[in-house]
């Protein structure tokens, strides 16, 4: 899948947070695969802006608590 991705994302802490719900229950909630949600997890894959919003949707919080992006410079 390339090289990783700048985008950090806190999916992990989240899903934890939402009654430890799976990365299989996350892909299908969102219309992925559980590995591509793997991937995701792991900052190897960055999600198009679209999936992004469908992640924050589906724990309720803004997109900015799920992703991240790093200050120029940092």
């Amino acid at each position: 899948m390339g090289k990783p991705t700048r985008v950090t994302n806190d999916i992990r802490a989240l899903r934890f947070a939402a009654g430890e719900m799976t990365q299989a229950e996350l892909a299908d909630r969102v219309g992925l695969t559980r590995q591509t949600i793997i991937a995701i997890e792991q900052g190897r894959y960055s999600p198009s802006l679209e999936v992004a919003f469908k992640i924050a949707r589906v724990f309720g919080v803004p997109l900015e608590r799920a992703f991240g992006y790093p200050e120029e410079g940092s």
